[in-house]
């Protein structure tokens, strides 16, 4: 697993040239980002939107405007219908979210005719590289879905599997986090983790192990662990954790990111390509990472 993003970094540098395309890209750090991005040597960037605005952003960043294709569409909802489209027939295309409500993309990804979602379930993952932990650690799902019922939290973890995959990590350790580390019926996440546990030592669920129910405090750390006599190896070195419901998904993330920060990186994932989607409100650190992460599993 990598231990830091410079590592992940450093693997998006090795792989294939990848075309980013950013919807409504008007926006200083989303350009910002994309600009280091591109002189990395990751992507090639198309960028949509205001070309007013961006040409003028990129001249206040001291950044020129000819390392860039821009496409004129100052309408947020046809901005990212141009930029789902473009992305789904083109290979070695990836979108990003640029300066635009999540729900406006979506609609677009959701539309059947640009044949972008397919089958799977989408859903959110992000990769935290923290003070207190050993490796980078994947939190799933604060931004997508809302209250998933057992099968669907399947999904998301098959989701993040493959990721991992992708990465190079083929058998990750999966964490189901719930407020307790024992079953109580009362408690539907410790229902739902002997689930798929159940569900994972009989090769449904698949590549990769899953352990729980967990606190946090276990899942992440062997000494808590041990203090409330929690066994496995699984418990103290999770590579992913998955949340109960997209408030505790949420709370974790801006948690992470405002109170320990965390270095992270954020994409959406299981339609036809990976998408960028990170916070308006994120760094262009954050930004520049989901990038890499995107470009390396596209």
């Amino acid at each position: 697993m990598f231990k830091n993003m410079k590592e992940l970094v450093s693997k998006a540098k090795e792989g294939d040239l990848k075309t980013l395309v950013v919807a409504c890209a008007d926006d200083k750090h989303v350009l910002e980002a994309v600009e280091k991005a591109r002189a990395e040597n990751i992507i090639r960037p198309i960028l949509i939107g205001n070309k007013e605005i961006i040409i003028m952003l990129l001249e206040d960043l001291s950044i020129s405007s000819d390392y860039y294709e821009i496409i004129d569409e100052m309408e947020h909802d046809k901005a990212c219908d141009y930029a789902v489209k473009l992305t789904s027939e083109n290979e070695g295309y990836v979108l990003m979210k640029g300066y635009v409500d999540t729900k406006v993309i979506l609609k677009s990804v959701l539309k059947p005719e640009y044949e972008f979602k397919g089958d799977k379930r989408l859903s959110h993952v992000s990769l935290f590289e923290l003070k207190n932990y050993h490796k980078l650690l994947m939190m799933t799902d604060g931004a997508m879905n809302m209250y998933p019922d057992v099968d669907e939290k399947q999904e998301i973890i098959e989701n993040g599997v493959s990721v991992f995959h992708k990465l190079g990590i083929l058998n990750p350790k999966i964490g189901i986090i719930a407020a307790i580390e024992k079953l109580n019926d009362k408690m539907q996440p410790t229902v739902d983790a002997i689930e798929l546990i159940k569900r994972n030592q009989e090769g449904i669920l698949n590549g990769c192990r899953v352990d729980g129910p967990f606190g946090l405090d276990n899942a992440i750390s062997k000494e808590a662990a041990d203090h409330k006599g929690v066994k496995g190896d699984v418990c103290g070195d999770v590579d992913m954790i998955l949340m109960p419901q997209i408030e505790s998904g949420n709370v974790f993330y801006k948690a992470m990111m405002f109170l320990a920060d965390a270095k992270s990186a954020s994409v959406v994932v299981g339609g036809k390509k990976p998408i960028v989607l990170t916070s308006r409100a994120d760094t262009t650190e954050s930004k520049f990472y989901s990038i890499a992460l995107a470009s390396l599993i596209a």
